[in-house]
């Protein structure tokens, strides 16, 4: 099995020693789904929710999210991302999030892109739950990552 590296010799947390890895560029894709009604889903596709553009809001929050990772997740390094981004797709009942973060650095940006993923679909969540409370936030997940010692990686 392999070391966990956020752990010391001791099995005590310890943030990671990045400062002798040499510096690529890094990319992480990150996806998610939210399933919902049928009315729910029209509303926001139609722009018709009451608290205003739902994906544009959830956009938002998905990359500030992204950029506040390292205050949240505490064994994360805080990032200076060069540039994420949050997409939108309606597949059948449900809308999808994908988040893409990138840098040129020493660590990579998986739980960046997942973040954003996250808090995007929680913005859904919250922007539409006085039309649909049982949203189910679903499959959140890493889909590839670039760049670093591990190079690329992608899911099955």
């Amino acid at each position: 099995m392999n070391k966990l590296t956020h752990l010391d010799d001791a099995g005590n947390a310890r943030m990671v020693d990045i400062g002798g890895k040499a510096e690529t560029h890094r990319v992480a894709v990150a996806a998610g789904r939210i399933a919902m009604s049928q009315e729910a889903l029209a509303a926001v596709r139609e722009g018709t929710v009451a608290k205003g553009d739902v994906l544009a809001t959830a956009r938002i929050a998905g990359i500030m999210a992204a950029k506040k990772t390292g205050e949240l997740i505490p064994l994360c390094h805080p990032l200076s991302l060069d540039a994420v981004s949050v997409d939108f797709t309606f597949p059948d009942g449900a809308i999808e999030a994908t988040a893409t973060a990138s840098l040129t650095g020493r660590t990579g940006v998986e739980m960046e892109a997942i973040t954003a993923v996250s808090v995007a679909l929680l913005t859904i969540y919250d922007m539409a739950k006085a039309i649909d409370k049982g949203m189910v936030i679903e499959s959140v997940r890493l889909i590839e990552k670039r760049g670093g010692k591990s190079g690329t990686w992608k899911a099955a």
